[in-house]
């Protein structure tokens, strides 16, 4: 299935005519620098006219370039409206996510695209056949259907039926219940089965007679034996039989799980490529019931489809994600090809296809490297090639008995890419090499997918060396031989047998921590990994009831030198502390009298206000109030953090000067949000020519404990909230700390912990491209511990219980003025309380990183 951009520009003369609401008039007007686009149209109704502009407007709001569009309307209008599409939604997609389906629909009608919708209503019937005191059965996971059952059936089909319909016209679609008169069927197996049909033949009429009049045709699954009598058929059977009779361009499955989910891991299966893995998934053991018979089928449709043709299983969320960009969603069946690997040159049936697949290299394209010298090459020297039948992909393994695998080519058509054929063969390099290097142009459009294929990365002047499987010998080895001789052009070879030649400048490296450290950086402020202090400290808590008090008390717990020796809360008093096992604390509830005295008795020795916004001052001017005063102070509130009389020290380690920390009497904890963007922003502060834009989201905790509809997990289910939409503390924090002006608004979602942001930043354009940008920010932050830089953009999921930030995406849009990054943070440990403990070791002379785990993973 080819997989188009999402940024589609369709002006009126670029829109498939609208057959039903039928439109009047022109777009007169397209604002490319406003928020709104203003259309002045005659509708026929005002209901239809609402729905009509929201979508149009919201599909042009994704003004695309002027080949995006063309590719748009060669691919959507080469067939006609019938072989569009026919879409499959799943009987619980009605019932949980009927206002989403409905939506998609309505869009995907309002631009003229008429989908044939296919759905089934499996939950429903259980509930029913329930309440009826019916228990289902099932043989080889096929619904026995008897005729009380075929009753329930019948009547659920209708219901559902009608339900989708009516959601539809609702939102201004015409739409047309087809609940009969497609199907043809015989019995699968009577005595077996019952009133359980085989779809033997498809009469197309109703459905073309539907589109044909505007409407889009709403199917159910029902078949009919040439008696009349109805038969039970399942629903992607019937699905299947649709596509092999209209040819469609796109085939989706809308399930509630977004894909076929692996039983083994959990994980949704990206990308299925039939040819090369059917029979060895069909004996995996979480293959099995539904999923075996799903993807038996699907395997059985495509057989009879182009091999171009293919099957997407996805979310109804997703629904236009697939339908109109490269990367599309859920889980891709094709046929695809099965994978060939040759050893020598005589192994190839058809040198012209090799001879194709070499002429994308960038060093034979260039005329640096012809062909055949290539050929000759290969000729002389031991290599290993991967590709498919048609060579859309192609990879040369040079082999040398006293050096590390070289990936010398990987040459990959767009086809190639975007149906996963280049994640195939990477696979079956995987299994085949136990380690590998290969080296890319630094300006690859595929750059952050070597990076996720690689353990590590070497960075040169305009060239990366990528590795996976190596140790730390042999990791140095590698960069030594990089480093000190010629290197040639990216995965491609010159005539040498050397894998690197000429000598050029160092720039970086990526790679795991304790795989191998930098000899140089180029951080201005790199972080204090060796304290003078070894001795025991004395800490005081007050406001231990939150989320990151708890946090702190157990990174305390395992802190070699920190003690815990007072825990105030004024709802926990008298109770014991809980997560704490070096000393036996109860909860207190100290008054200022109590702080006076044990700042007198030099009993603490740094106290940790996590208190409310607004409350901790008069804690503050208690300690500050005795004379012989020793003790520092961490406020994890926002009182301090716009401070002007130089008093309190704003402590980011990462972007403010740590000796400043290390002197510091009173330490201001930055905010969650405002540490995460500034970590994503201040690198590019030379750089910025306007107002970055912050979209961020945070799970529930970040409301705290006191109960609120930020915190209400019944209220965020299926939901996002956003709130404080402008003059946020943090959007003040973050403009005030970077020194410029920047818009941000926050977010809570059904999540617990962790925050994603993603920002927009405008800059110079042609100034920078995404590999210098991620050059910076691993230059910036080289050799600090709880900052990572990646090339794909991070997962909220990967950070939550995480001690750093991690930031990645890097993506310059095509005008080459904005770049697009993306961080994420847990808002419970570098977003509070493990900052606040990297504040405190900094404050107390011990190393920056004591008692916090190296646990953030780079990924590529």
């Amino acid at each position: 299935m080819l997989r188009l951009s999402t940024k589609t520009s369709i002006v009126s003369k670029s829109l498939r005519a609208f057959s039903k609401p039928q439109i009047v008039g022109s777009i007169t007007s397209l604002k490319k620098n406003s928020n709104q686009i203003e259309f002045q149209r005659k509708f026929n109704s005002s209901q239809t006219a609402a729905s009509t502009r929201s979508t149009v407007v919201q599909l042009l709001n994704n003004i695309g370039s002027k080949r995006e569009v063309e590719q748009y309307l060669k691919y959507f209008t080469s067939v006609s409206q019938q072989q569009f599409a026919v879409i499959k939604v799943g009987g619980a997609i009605i019932t949980q996510q009927l206002p989403e389906l409905a939506s998609c629909l309505a869009f995907l009608y309002h631009v003229g695209l008429y989908p044939i919708i296919l759905h089934g209503t499996g939950p429903q019937i259980n509930e029913l056949l329930e309440n009826e005191g019916v228990e289902p059965q099932y043989i080889d996971g096929i619904r026995i259907t008897d005729p009380k059952t075929m009753e329930v059936v019948r009547k659920c089909f209708l219901e559902q039926n009608l339900r989708l319909v009516t959601a539809l016209e609702k939102m201004g679609v015409h739409a047309r219940p087809i609940t009969a008169g497609v199907f043809g069927a015989d019995y699968l197996d009577k005595d077996k089965y019952q009133l359980v049909g085989k779809v033997n033949s498809v009469n197309k009429s109703p459905v073309e007679a539907a589109i044909d009049s505007g409407y889009l045709p709403i199917l159910t699954s029902l078949a009919e034996t040439p008696s009349g009598q109805l038969l039970n058929v399942n629903a992607d059977v019937a699905a299947g039989e649709l596509a092999r009779e209209f040819e469609p361009l796109k085939i989706v499955y809308l399930n509630e799980k977004g894909g076929i989910i692996n039983g083994n891991t959990g994980e949704k299966v990206s990308v299925i490529n039939l040819d090369e893995e059917f029979d060895d998934l069909m004996k995996e053991s979480w293959v099995k019931y539904g999923t075996k018979l799903k993807i038996k089928e699907i395997h059985d449709l495509l057989q009879h489809l182009p091999r171009s043709s293919s099957v997407a299983i996805i979310d109804v969320n997703d629904l236009q994600k697939e339908l109109f960009t490269d990367s599309g969603a859920g889980t891709l069946i094709r046929r695809g090809y099965k994978l060939i690997n040759r050893t020598s040159l005589k192994d190839f049936s058809n040198p012209d296809l090799l001879r194709s697949a070499l002429l994308r290299d960038p060093e034979i394209k260039s005329g640096k490297l012809s062909v055949a010298s290539y050929l000759k090459y290969l000729e002389s020297i031991s290599f290993k090639s991967y590709g498919d039948a048609p060579l859309e992909v192609l990879a040369i393994v040079i082999e040398d008995n006293h050096k590390i695998p070289k990936l010398d080519k990987f040459l990959s058509s767009k086809t190639g890419w975007f149906n996963n054929v280049t994640d195939n063969i990477f696979n079956s390099l995987k299994k085949d090499f136990k380690s590998l290097c290969w080296i890319v142009n630094e300006n690859d459009s595929n750059l952050s997918w070597y990076f996720s294929k690689s353990d590590g990365s070497f960075a040169k002047n305009g060239e990366i060396l990528f590795w996976y499987g190596l140790n730390t010998e042999e990791v140095s080895e590698l960069i030594k031989d990089f480093d000190s001789s010629n290197i040639g052009s990216s995965l491609s070879s010159s005539k040498e047998s050397g894998v690197f030649n000429s000598q050029t400048q160092k720039r970086g490296l990526h790679t795991s921590r304790t795989a191998f450290e930098p000899s140089t950086t180029s951080n201005p402020n790199p972080p204090i990994r060796h304290g003078s202090n070894t001795k025991k400290a004395k800490v005081a808590l007050i406001g231990a009831r939150g989320y990151t008090g708890q946090n702190l008390i157990s990174l305390i717990d395992r802190h070699p030198y920190l003690e815990l020796s007072h825990v105030s809360s004024r709802e926990l008093a008298g109770q014991k502390l809980k997560g704490y096992n070096k000393d036996n604390i109860v909860y207190s509830n100290l008054q200022i009298e109590d702080i006076k005295k044990l700042e007198a008795e030099q009993k603490v020795d740094m106290w940790v206000m996590a208190l409310p916004n607004g409350v901790c001052k008069p804690f503050v001017d208690a300690i500050e109030s005795v004379n012989s005063s020793h003790s520092k102070i961490i406020d994890l509130s926002a009182d301090y953090r716009f401070d002007t009389t130089g008093e309190w020290v704003y402590g980011l380690p990462e972007l403010n000067n740590r000796q400043d920390i290390v002197h510091a009497k009173k330490i201001s904890n930055p905010g969650c949000y405002a540490t995460a963007a500034q970590c994503a922003i201040a690198p590019l502060v030379d750089h910025i020519t306007g107002i970055p834009t912050v979209f961020g989201v945070s799970g529930y905790s970040g409301a705290g404990t006191k109960p609120s509809p930020k915190n209400d997990v019944k209220f965020l289910s299926n939901n996002l909230v956003p709130y404080s939409l402008t003059d946020h503390v943090h959007e003040k924090e973050i403009s005030n700390q970077l020194g410029l002006e920047i818009a941000f608004t926050p977010h809570v979602a059904q999540w617990f912990q962790g925050i994603s942001h993603t920002i927009s930043i405008p800059i110079k354009p042609g100034s920078l491209t995404s590999r210098e940008i991620r050059n910076i920010y691993q230059d910036r932050y080289q050799g600090e511990q709880l900052i990572t830089v990646t090339g794909e953009a991070p997962l909220v999921k990967d950070i939550s219980g995480k001690h750093g930030v991690v930031i990645g995406g890097f993506a310059v849009n095509s005008k080459e003025n904005r770049v697009v990054i993306v961080a994420t943070i847990d808002n419970l440990l570098k977003g509070a309380s493990t900052q606040c403990l990297q504040n405190i070791n900094l404050a107390l002379g011990y190393s920056e990183y004591e008692g916090i785990p190296d646990d953030l993973v780079i990924r590529g």
